[in-house]
């Protein structure tokens, strides 16, 4: 088949490039290269757009014909949207319309989304299905959220059919060393924890150890990116067979402390990691974990790397070839 990967330049993007070259697929790859890295695709033809612009996208779908579109070309930093929501909702929301109208326009009918699990907001259970209240608190997650709402209309309307996919933690890196997590700035905590064993920075910051959790710090579900790509794979073939709009939790269903993976780090890495403790952050509930068993039985998804070592391994082995190329 032929694919169309929005922000295939990122971080799961290229995984997602990846795994779908090595199924056999044609992919066109579109980035702006506003967080993307070139050294990043494996392959492909790249075409230099953003999905702001509506003529380059006419131009685009006029070129190709594709049989579903995968979009990951979405700012991801929860604090920055608090300060800056114009610049969530515009890309995250209105771009994102601008590329879905194009696709009507263009007669292409699937859309696979990288949505999260911020559109819960502060969770009222745990673990998390998909039927949990949506109440994002931040711009980020809203964002998401509206777009999962614009494709349910866009599905009644015109025929588009789409999986959102709520993503958890997403950690870890390529097994076989090519691709890794690099965001500049980098506020996720396992590279971050991996930046102070490498030497990179000084410490870690721990933001709360008061929570009401085993070791008093906060517990999220880490998912590894490869298990997430693969989920969207699972999602195309789908929507192929004839499968409704919907959406899916991904995540291990098991959770683990912000202490439980320094520890983790520490011996994966045989490296002394330093804690640096601050006070908690607003927003951050004690649990996040997620009930993904409807994926389970809807997609055939397991992941394959739910053991937390094998996570921590492979991205520590991506931090060791900092700087990259």
């Amino acid at each position: 088949m032929k694919f169309l990967v929005i922000g295939g330049a990122g971080y799961i993007g290229s995984h997602m490039v990846k795994q779908l070259l090595g199924a056999g697929h044609e992919l066109v790859v579109a980035d702006n290269f506003s967080t993307g890295y070139r050294s990043a695709l494996l392959g492909g033809t790249l075409v230099e757009l953003d999905i702001a612009d509506a003529q380059a996208l006419d131009a685009l779908f006029a070129s190709h014909h594709f049989d579903a579109v995968f979009h990951f070309a979405s700012f991801i930093q929860v604090g920055e949207s608090v300060t800056e929501p114009a610049k969530y909702y515009q890309n995250n929301l209105a771009a994102t319309l601008t590329l879905l109208k194009a696709m009507v326009r263009a007669g292409v009918k699937r859309f696979i989304f990288s949505s999260t699990a911020a559109v819960y907001g502060d969770p009222q259970y745990v673990p998390i299905d998909e039927a949990h209240p949506k109440a994002a608190i931040n711009p980020y997650g809203r964002t998401k959220w509206m777009v999962e709402q614009m494709l349910e209309d866009f599905d009644r309307a015109y025929g588009l059919k789409s999986v959102c996919l709520r993503y958890f933690n997403a950690a870890g890196a390529d097994p076989d060393g090519q691709l890794g997590e690099r965001h500049e700035p980098e506020t996720h905590l396992l590279p971050l924890i991996l930046q102070a064993a490498s030497g990179r920075r000084k410490t870690i910051t721990v933001y709360g150890f008061d929570y009401d959790t085993p070791d008093g710090t906060c517990i999220r579900d880490y998912i590894h990116v490869c298990d997430l790509v693969a989920a969207h794979a699972l999602a195309v073939d789908y929507l192929f067979k004839g499968g409704s709009s919907t959406a899916f939790n991904l995540g291990n269903g098991q959770g683990f402390s912000v202490q439980q993976v320094i520890d983790t780090a520490r011996r994966v890495t045989g490296r002394d990691i330093y804690i640096g403790e601050a006070s908690r952050r607003a927003g951050d509930p004690p649990r996040l974990v997620a009930d993904a068993s409807r994926a389970n039985t809807l997609l055939g998804w397991r992941p394959q790397y739910a053991r937390l070592e094998q996570i921590v391994a492979h991205a520590w082995e991506w931090e060791r070839k900092y700087p990259w190329h």
